[in-house]
């Protein structure tokens, strides 16, 4: 394997239960109840999926206020750094040791995405940053991940894709990649275990997997 593709929130950094609060915030303050399995539909989605679920739960024919005032929310709780994921810096230290090229795909915009980055110093082990908002269509379409594999010129059945929701997995493995899944706010489905060459609890418990395999 010669490349690796990391997805950025609830993976790298612990940014995926901000996205939650502030979506069930909002839902809040106009009297909608989101279901149990918002999560769910929301994580790691990106695009016309999106947008959808947000008209679908919150009951509005124009989702766009709704997404962007809760982007401007996470930005604003972000300014202030948000915490790196167990075994982040572990399996990127690895993974350069055997001269793999290493890109992030993620759904953020690309200035939340270098700045989470930049926060943590970690910006220098990136060949390539890809925005879902590049992407023709949002995961799980794998647009997002045959673009950062182009962008780090390894073809995408010579990639990792690391991700923590099942619409990111979905992603990874239409792509052609070797996707491997760590769970965050969402729990693997008997579909996601099917398309992962493994489940792991943290980063470092995959590293450890892959390092053996090698």
């Amino acid at each position: 394997m010669r490349g690796a593709i990391f997805d950025m929130d609830g993976l790298l950094i612990d940014s995926e239960t901000i996205w939650q609060d502030e979506w069930h915030n909002i839902a809040r303050e106009r009297g909608v109840t989101l279901p149990d399995d918002f999560p769910s539909q929301m994580c790691g989605t990106g695009g016309a999926r999106t947008r959808e679920v947000v008209r679908r739960n919150y009951g509005v024919d124009d989702p766009e206020p709704i997404m962007r005032e809760c982007s401007a929310r996470v930005h604003r709780r972000q300014e202030h750094g948000v915490p790196l994921m167990p075994g982040v810096r572990v399996i990127l230290d690895g993974l350069r040791a055997q001269g793999c090229r290493i890109a992030v795909a993620s759904s953020s915009p690309m200035d939340m995405i270098e700045r989470n980055l930049r926060f943590h110093g970690i910006e220098g082990c990136f060949d390539a940053l890809v925005s879902g908002l590049e992407a023709a269509h949002g995961k799980p379409e794998p647009d997002v991940f045959l673009l950062a594999a182009e962008r780090i010129g390894v073809p995408p059945e010579q990639c990792w894709v690391f991700e923590d929701g099942t619409v990111g997995v979905e992603a990874g493995w239409r792509a052609g990649c070797r996707t491997v899944m760590i769970p965050d706010q969402v729990a693997p489905t008997p579909r996601a275990r099917e398309m992962c060459w493994g489940i792991f609890p943290s980063l470092d418990a995959a590293w450890e997997a892959i390092r053996n395999t090698q």
